[in-house]
């Protein structure tokens, strides 16, 4: 089955079950496996003889964190796998959901506390004797790549990871079905998929997109359909036969294990164990291109296309890199990236090789930063296995390794980790010898590379190999040499592509611009894969941009078309950089030169919070607090909201913009304090996860938004009590509250607070969001707003406040 060459059927819902049977909202179901086992056993049993041949454990929430310390995790996991055995499973899929808590760098979880509460959970399955593991309803790419690493280094158990995503086909942190199949099944997922949020009609496009990409079998275990409430009861609207129909489709596309998630009951499990008898898995085409991803976006290389990585985060030859990189201020780094992106790079090299700082700490904070402002994958550039290491563990996505070489040791050391990780890989053709003088000695050294990474079960799509671009001032014999060296060995490695850094052959050379361009131009025409450049150098990307058009790769020249028609010179004299095109954020020479409003709006809008003070500061020269707060901060952050409306922006970017807005009105706030004229409070907003709801990620989203907005916000935490939000109404005679929820089981307690809110703070208006959220929901639970994010909060609270 793990080959893709059976079927396997999963059970359905076990939470809505436990509803229908009388759980208390907000009671902690897992532990109910030992204080009424009986029970547990009846819904495992109903499964199995609807036809389950996999029985998952009621441990979706038995993490320490979720707990807190209400019973061990050994003691509840096993008495959910006992549970599930008594039953008579099959198989036993020990249940690990997500911890509730947002990771670091927009959280506050630290990615290795993570790590180890999934760790806990996953030896515990293992001791219980589970058959393996099934880490579902993850929305955060990183938390599903903590919980996968804790199973792969705590167990042999096979394990299936499975993402939930909304109805624009993304999860709340901007990840796409496509990357999380890149990115799971190159980590060592045995199976990956899609799960809960979503009915069978909507999920059923998006795991069409995942299939091509996941390099394992494919899992659906959609909801049936979106809930609602009617007399205080969850209801589901997609009865089993409409949700089977929708299945079969699935399986026709290439799914090969299915099962069910909220509302699904034993009936949706008998009528989808009919459809598999006597079927067969539908073969399925497995792309093979060269693809690395961030969290929210991938680039795919199919041969014969060309990709550019940007090389200017890197302090070789570079002050300004080397003064932020000792500084810790990374501010002009985030800039480098932006303006990379901006002109055209597709994936970002980032080294931070200087003999006098901690690279390893410092490589993982830079990931990390990088992965606010931009969406572009990115290549870990160090010669140091532990650095290496540490920057690429906690990556939410798909990095390169760049890079190994012919060396024996370091083969042995670099190659497991590109493999354990999941990582493309660049290869040097440099040994212990040194860098072969010929073509042939280069691809002596990249056999010996590809051999290793044959052996570590590398596929051959994720090697790249290096013939590294020598000076021709100093050896003319060294371009040709590189040049049939890309061309032996795309041709007697097959599948594997060929990277460059290519300014290196000018080096010593006047004008090195056309240098290098011409030497592009010949290593593409060679066979050239990955061109590592400066985007910002015009002439390069114009020899990009027109070899994909003699390639083919750029059909109907449409790019090209689009980029040059309106240019009479398509290459400027100077080769220097090209013209600032309008965009989130410009090159920092253009904000310096703009006007002081201007250059604090491109700092929202690229998340740039290092130089934001001196702006404000600079902006409350010449004009007043309010004027800065609502002609300029405010102005930015709603362009922000509009472009995550859009969907061009993401969480990560919508919070680095609000980061950087925090600077702004932190200088404001302490200008108002120092005796200017105080900046009035746009009102007061109570927020909180409601009673039985220990999530708190969307909550703390909204509370920063609205602070950057001018509200005061009084966060009473999460698991909160209806009678603490209608006393803290009262106490600050609030006219609006937020309440948020994850769990279906927990709508009723909002409900109940929005009741009660009626009864005592009349004037009080609601608004309402949260993962299991609907616009027919909040009104069913009496609520005056709904907000499906927190962009939308903050809209609605200028409504009501504004008035």
């Amino acid at each position: 089955m793990l080959a893709g060459e059976d079927l396997l059927l999963f059970d359905g819902a076990m939470g809505t079950q436990l509803q229908a049977r009388g759980m208390a909202a907000g009671a902690t179901p897992e532990l109910l496996c030992l204080r009424a086992p009986e029970m547990i056993e009846d819904i495992h049993r109903a499964y199995i003889v609807a036809g389950s041949e996999v029985v998952t454990t009621n441990t979706f929430g038995a993490s320490p964190l979720k707990l807190d310390g209400a019973a061990p995790v050994e003691e509840i996991v096993s008495a959910a796998v006992g549970c599930a055995r008594r039953a008579g499973a099959r198989y036993v899929a020990a249940d690990i959901g997500p911890t509730g808590a947002l990771l670091e760098p927009m959280g506050t979880l630290p990615f290795d506390e993570a790590y180890e509460q999934f760790a806990c959970q996953v030896r515990a399955a293992d001791a219980a004797g589970a058959d393996l593991l099934v880490i579902e309803t993850m929305a955060d790419l990183a938390e599903a790549k903590a919980a996968l690493l804790a199973a792969k280094e705590n167990s042999d158990l096979p394990t299936f990871v499975t993402m939930t995503f909304d109805e624009g086909g993304r999860t709340f942190l901007g990840t796409t079905p496509e990357v999380a199949a890149i990115t799971l099944s190159a980590l060592g997922a045995d199976v990956v998929g899609i799960n809960c949020s979503l009915g069978p009609a909507d999920v059923a496009p998006l795991v069409r997109r995942m299939l091509p990409w996941s390099r394992v079998p494919v899992m659906v275990q959609a909801n049936a359909g979106l809930p609602r409430v009617e007399g205080g009861v969850t209801v589901y609207d997609v009865r089993p036969e409409e949700y089977c129909a929708e299945v079969a489709g699935m399986l026709d596309a290439g799914v090969t294990v299915i099962g069910g998630c909220c509302g699904t009951t034993p009936e949706y499990i008998r009528r989808e164990a009919e459809l598999l008898v006597g079927r067969t898995p539908t073969p399925r085409r497995v792309r093979d291109d060269f693809v690395v991803a961030s969290a929210q976006a991938s680039c795919a290389l199919g041969m014969g296309q060309v990709g550019v990585i940007g090389e200017r985060i890197n302090p070789t030859g570079k002050r300004h890199m080397r003064e932020a990189l000792r500084s810790g201020d990374f501010d002009y780094i985030m800039s480098l990236a932006i303006e990379q992106d901006e002109a055209g790079a597709q994936i970002l090299d980032v080294n931070a090789g200087l003999p006098e700082i901690d690279e390893g700490a410092t490589l993982k904070r830079l990931m990390g930063d990088l992965s606010s402002v931009t969406t572009l994958p990115l290549q870990v550039d160090s010669a140091v296995p532990a650095t290496i290491e540490a920057a690429v563990r906690g990556y939410a996505g798909k990095p390169i390794i760049n890079s190994t070489n012919g060396r024996a040791d370091t083969l042995a050391a670099v190659v497991p980790l590109a493999a354990h990780y999941g990582c493309a890989l660049v290869g040097l053709t440099i040994d212990e010898e040194g860098i072969p003088a010929t073509a042939e000695g280069r691809l002596a050294i990249a056999r010996r590379i590809v051999a290793a990474t044959d052996a570590a079960g590398l596929p051959r799509q994720d090697v790249a190999i290096d013939c590294l671009a020598m000076a021709a001032s100093t050896d003319q014999t060294a371009p040709r040499a590189i040049l049939d060296g890309i061309a032996l060995i795309k041709r007697e490695l097959p599948g594997v592509r060929c990277v460059l850094g290519v300014s290196n052959i000018s080096f010593g050379l006047p004008f090195r611009p056309l240098v290098n361009a011409t030497f592009l131009a010949a290593a593409l025409s060679a066979g050239l894969d990955l061109a590592i450049i400066n985007p910002w150098q015009q002439r390069m990307m114009d020899v990009v941009n027109s070899w994909r058009v003699l390639s083919g790769e750029d059909e109907r020249a449409q790019s090209y078309v689009a980029a040059y028609a309106a240019r009479s010179d398509a290459v400027p004299r100077d080769g220097g950089k090209a013209p600032a095109a309008p965009s989130a954020a410009t090159p920092p020479d253009a904000v310096a030169s703009a006007s002081l409003g201007e250059q604090a709006r491109s700092l929202v809008l690229a998340g740039r919070r290092g130089a934001m003070a001196d702006v404000t500061r600079r902006l409350l020269e010449e004009h007043d607090a309010l004027h800065v707060i609502n002609d300029v901060l405010i102005p930015a952050l709603d362009e922000v909201g509009e472009r995550f409306e859009r969907g061009t922006f993401f969480l990560p970017q919508l919070m680095a913009s609000a980061e950087a807005a925090k600077a702004g009105f932190a200088v404001i706030r302490e200008a108002s304090s120092t005796g200017r004229r105080a900046v009035a409070s746009k009102g007061t907003v109570i927020i909180c996860t409601v009673k039985g709801d220990i999530h708190d990620i969307g909550k703390n989203i909204v509370r920063m938004l609205l602070e950057n907005y001018g509200f005061d916000v009084v966060d009473l935490g999460r698991d909160v009590d209806p009678r603490l939000v209608v006393d803290a109404v009262r106490e600050r005679h609030a006219r609006l509250v937020g309440l948020s929820a994850l769990m279906t089981a927990t709508v009723p307690a909002m409900a109940e607070t929005i009741e009660l809110l009626r009864q005592e703070a009349p004037w009080c208006k609601v608004v309402v969001g949260g993962a299991v959220l609907t616009p027919e929901y909040a009104q069913m639970v009496g609520a005056d707003f709904y907000a499906k994010d927190a962009t939308e909060t903050a809209r609605i609270a200028e409504e009501v406040l504004g008035t």
